[in-house]
């Protein structure tokens, strides 16, 4: 798989989340505000868009953790697109109650989106035009590998009170057929909405890459390393997961103490058995790809390293100093994949504790790995790693990721706030990107963005809170917090015109458009 994975010639683009997009309805969308953006990112000369993970997400609300790693997420169904389809009427859209614009109230936003979207699966056949009709039943039959057994999964989760799948009778968690067969009988009317749903989202989002193409845009999917384990994935395939006959994880994924978490990160994913994944010949890792690069254009694989070798977390520990690094697939799987699909461009998320098995494993495929501005000039002896004179063309420079604070944040980090570094430290840092950068930091995420732009890099990727030069209170993810995460949204008022003039022009000066 040595294929070019970004571009041939330099490129930049934004990472913004569809939920982050403007609109009326409480969560950003896919449909006329999704392709507003794209008109939008064309006229800065942006070539790329850059999302997280699609996929439904669960507990805790996090693109990261969701209930199927095929499915899409039903919430950023465009319901401006459902009553363009006359699939709803304007009188239901304005009995919505009034949600904030600036982020995601997912808990007051959940609940009346789901009533209404069921609403309109429940009205599908009756009120579908004869073409969309017709598409249901051919995304239907092309989708059914998948689409059986997440609407079935739902569907049993909605019947038993959302719990996770271990605490449903034995019998259904442990998919005896006969009860499964019963509960597609009992509970078709479930089922049947939820494809529906899943239809309407693929529909609308097939719709928005084209749009993307006729602009001259490629699409940046994420896809996590691990899956939930309260997912469809695991329900449907137990034996390709490290569990014990409750169907609990006996071990869990996560990373040790590092720069964004003294205690390590404890993801709480059940691992993978990769030699029973051997013995299927990485059947479901095909698959997986497979669909998801009918969905985007580019892949960016979360955890890389853990492919290389993955920290093994005791099921029963609840931070995640206390684990051991374990050997991953390595080329194996890589190359099964690249047999079954061809080569197919994929970018390495290669930080964190990286050692030099995880290099070689990248290097040996062609994968072009990460560089993120903000690890550039800190303390860390590995700062020099993330300092534009080192960089390969082939890879990718970021001013920050959703796991970072914004750049502004950043560099205005106030001690007690940033548990993982002192106030001397943070001065100390200011210090260094002043005279590095010849800056006073008064706009220190256009000096970051101009770094990257202007770097040996083959793709420069900001995130839009960068490009808005906001505070922390825009970051969208704190590693390890419990809640609050994944809420920000942007305005359309924010993105001036001076704005958008000004990151075209470093674009274009950079060679990048």
């Amino acid at each position: 798989m040595s294929e070019s994975t970004t571009t041939d010639c330099r490129a930049a683009g934004i990472l913004l989340h569809p939920t982050s997009l403007p609109g009326r309805h409480g969560i950003g969308e896919i449909g006329p505000e999704a392709h507003r953006w794209l008109d939008r990112l064309a006229g800065m000369s942006q070539r790329l868009w850059q999302v997280l993970p699609l996929g439904p997400t669960g507990y805790g609300d996090s693109p990261y953790q969701t209930l199927s790693t095929f499915a899409g997420n039903p919430l950023m169904i465009s319901l401006d697109d459902l009553r363009e389809a006359r699939l709803v009427d304007d009188g239901r859209l304005d009995s919505l109650p009034r949600f904030p614009e600036d982020h995601v109230d997912f808990g007051a936003v959940i609940g009346p989106r789901t009533s209404l979207l069921h609403e309109v699966a429940a009205g599908f056949a009756r009120r579908a035009s004869p073409e969309l009709g017709e598409s249901l039943e051919e995304f239907t039959d092309s989708q059914r590998p998948w689409l059986d057994d997440y609407t079935l999964f739902t569907s049993l989760k909605g019947h038993f009170g959302g719990r996770p799948w271990t605490e449903w009778p034995a019998d259904a968690a442990r998919r005896d057929p006969a009860t499964l067969a019963a509960a597609r009988r009992t509970l078709a009317e479930p089922i049947d909405h939820a494809r529906v749903l899943q239809f309407l989202f693929h529909d609308q989002w097939t719709r928005l890459r084209q749009r993307a193409h006729e602009l001259g845009i490629a699409i940046i999917g994420d896809l996590p390393i691990f899956v939930a384990h309260d997912s469809a994935d695991v329900w449907c395939r137990p034996e390709l997961f490290d569990l014990d006959a409750a169907g609990r994880p006996t071990v869990v994924a996560g990373v040790p103490p590092d720069y964004f978490s003294q205690t390590g990160q404890r993801w709480g994913n059940p691992l993978y058995r990769w030699d029973v994944h051997e013995e299927h010949r990485f059947d479901w890792w095909i698959a997986r790809l497979a669909h998801a690069f009918a969905l985007v254009d580019v892949l960016r694989i979360d955890h890389f390293r853990g492919f290389a070798g993955y920290w093994e977390i005791p099921g029963d520990h609840p931070t995640a100093e206390h684990g051991r690094w374990m050997p991953g697939p390595g080329r194996t799987l890589f190359d099964a994949v690249a047999k079954a699909l061809g080569p197919r461009p994929i970018i390495a998320e290669d930080l964190g504790v990286i050692t030099p098995d995880v290099d070689q494993l990248r290097d040996d495929l062609g994968f072009p790995g990460m560089r993120i501005l903000q690890f550039a000039f800190g303390d860390d002896p590995r700062g020099a790693l993330f300092r534009p004179e080192s960089y390969p063309a082939n890879c990718v420079v970021y001013t920050g990721t959703h796991d970072n604070d914004t750049t502004v944040g950043w560099y205005r980090s106030e001690p007690g706030r940033d548990s993982t570094r002192s106030a001397e430290q943070i001065a100390r840092e200011q210090h260094t990107v002043r005279v590095a950068l010849s800056c006073d930091g008064s706009e220190i995420h256009w000096d970051l963005i101009r770094l990257a732009v202007n770097s040996p890099a083959n793709t420069a990727i900001y995130p839009m809170q960068d490009v808005l030069g906001l505070g922390s209170a825009a970051r969208m993810n704190v590693p390890g917090r419990e809640g609050g995460n994944w809420t920000w949204r942007f305005r359309w008022e924010q993105l001036t015109p001076a704005i958008e003039r000004r990151l075209a022009d470093l674009t274009l000066a950079s060679g990048r458009a």
